[in-house]
């Protein structure tokens, strides 16, 4: 990161000339509450778990899966995905951390990288799938919704710790951050552009969703990736804090976006020249084999009364 920006980043007031004229913000970092420092971060985290979680229980019918099913895969998933989103970012500044082994776990200070933790929710989403015998898919078309809800309100916790911002810009919207010697700097406010693109994102597929337009499972998830990639990509090209790989300049959530875009875009193209019967759709098996069970019963419960 510039070292400019780091002297003003933790300590400066934000504004955003562009749009709000000299309006500025101080927002703090933390709060007490019962003698402890409670992190915005950390509570901007906690909300979009809490409110994705609620999505998903709240909305797993409609891809046949039971609520009950959500929260027991949501019980591995928040804490493994944690660690994995901590992990993944420690990976690439491994130099770093081995000098400096106390700030491991300080998370509140920010330092989480979102392909870690999917990466590591998949893994978990895989296994508890397979112990539950629901197809992956499934249950992935379900989850990504609440991942972008995650997303959306996450990125405000880098707000509120200055952090996840781009390089220097005179654009409308710039973000301005003013140390308390006056000096300042106006820079890409990329975190507020990935909350946008996620929150669009988020509203798209909930309305295609919703009037039937998911015609296979694992329709959904593609589409996240193919959207959330295709923004990533070209929000992280604006970053001043990304994770490289090795001493090249290649930004490493940069890379991974532009090949899960693609990735995605392709198989969303070859699985649209394919025919997808309703009747292979997890919801669809699920209604069936409960109305057979009705049936059943109904026809067992005629045949007693007989």
């Amino acid at each position: 990161m510039d070292t400019a920006i780091e002297t003003i980043q933790r300590t400066s007031t934000i504004g955003f000339p562009g749009l709000f004229g000299d309006w500025t913000i101080d927002p703090p970092a933390s709060f007490t509450l019962f003698g402890r420092s409670i992190y915005f971060y950390g509570v901007f985290i906690a909300l979009g778990f809490l409110l994705g979680i609620t999505y998903c229980a709240k909305n797993s019918k409609r891809f046949g899966i039971r609520e009950d099913d959500v929260y027991d895969l949501i019980l591995w998933l928040i804490p493994l995905s944690i660690v994995g989103a901590r992990l993944y970012f420690i990976a690439f500044k491994a130099e770093y951390y081995l000098a400096h082994p106390g700030e491991i776990v300080e998370i509140w200070n920010g330092g989480l990288a979102i392909y870690g933790g999917v990466i590591a929710g998949v893994i978990v989403m895989l296994l508890v799938c397979r112990h539950k015998k629901i197809p992956w898919q499934a249950m992935f078309d379900l989850l990504i919704y609440g991942l972008l809800i995650g997303q959306i309100l996450g990125r405000w916790g880098n707000f509120m710790n200055r952090e996840a911002f781009g390089a220097e810009t005179d654009i409308f919207c710039r973000m301005q951050l003013t140390a308390p010697d006056g000096s300042s700097i106006c820079v890409h406010p990329t975190f507020l552009y990935e909350s946008l693109w996620n929150l669009v994102g988020f509203i798209a597929l909930a309305i295609w969703e919703r009037r039937g337009g998911r015609r296979y499972d694992g329709q959904a998830a593609l589409g996240y990736f193919f959207w959330y990639g295709l923004g990533r990509a070209w929000i992280e090209g604006l970053r001043t804090d990304s994770l490289y790989i090795g001493g090249t300049s290649l930004r490493v959530s940069q890379l991974l976006s532009i090949v899960l875009c693609i990735t995605a875009l392709v198989l969303l193209i070859v699985n649209a020249r394919k025919k997808h019967p309703p009747e292979e759709l997890y919801v669809n098996r699920v209604a069936a084999a409960e109305a057979a069970v009705i049936v059943n019963n109904q026809e067992n419960t005629e045949e007693e009364q007989a």
